[in-house]
């Protein structure tokens, strides 16, 4: 009895990883996409980063290396708010923009 019990285990958990494998990769595709969106709009491509759960998406971040010259804060949001709506199809419980700045 054992015995068959392993197999059908193996089986179940290779098929729940497939929905999170694919799942991830989805995810990194529209991130990539959001990524090279932005990059064409402020000419800085950001790393952007997403969190899922049970389906949802719950968060976004989108951390430039640098500041954009030349445009406002406010601006950033609104294009980075977009750009992850279109790409993502769904609008995240919260986006986080960040700026890093080297010495």
């Amino acid at each position: 009895m054992r015995l068959r019990i392993l197999p059908a285990a193996l089986l179940a958990l290779a098929l729940a990883s497939c929905d999170a494998v694919d799942s991830v990769k989805e995810g990194w595709a529209h991130s990539q996409a959001v990524s090279t969106s932005l990059e064409k709009t402020f000419g800085l491509k950001p790393f952007v980063g997403f969190n899922w759960l049970n389906g949802n998406l719950e968060s976004v971040s989108v951390n430039f290396d640098g500041i954009p010259a030349n445009v406002a804060l406010a601006d950033i949001m609104d294009k980075s708010r977009q750009a992850i709506a279109a790409e993502f199809k769904q609008t995240p419980h919260e986006v986080v923009v960040s700026f890093t700045l080297k010495n």
